[in-house]
């Protein structure tokens, strides 16, 4: 049986502006928009060419056992391209406030490319969500 990690709940405060965010400065997908019943709406959102959506949720009751989780209290995401300057520039272009790309090298975080596996940036939503972005060889269907 596989388990397939497929959507990730980002807690925010305003729907409409993290949808914004989401689709069209970071061009994520918008699949669904929706109330799905009284008072409860969810939007799912998927960055190009990534299996695992996000969903934004407003009005939904907590899940038994899980826990609730606060609006910009979720680090850790992290994406991965084959063009880290390029998808730097893109998210500069559409006014995402980004960190320079950073390798970690002889004294920790540097400036600059670094080897395979290692050039990065990040960048956080309207609510403080942090993101992390890698530069990957190649594309995931190709490793």
């Amino acid at each position: 049986m596989n388990w397939t990690l497929e959507v990730i709940t980002v807690p925010v405060t305003d729907l409409d502006r993290a949808k914004e965010f989401y689709g069209e400065k970071c061009g994520f997908k918008v699949d669904l928009d929706q109330e799905v019943a009284p008072g409860v709406r969810i939007i799912q959102l998927t960055p190009p060419g990534s299996r695992c959506s996000i969903s934004l949720i407003q009005g939904m009751p907590t899940f038994p056992g899980a826990g609730a989780t606060a609006a910009g209290s979720l680090h850790g995401l992290q994406l991965c391209v084959t063009d880290i300057d390029a998808a730097r520039g893109a998210l500069v272009a559409a006014g995402v406030d980004v960190s320079p790309v950073m390798h970690v090298g002889a004294t920790g975080w540097e400036e600059g490319k670094g080897d395979t596996w290692n050039s990065f940036l990040s960048f956080q939503d309207p609510d403080g969500n942090g993101w992390t972005v890698q530069e990957a060889p190649s594309e995931l269907s190709a490793r």
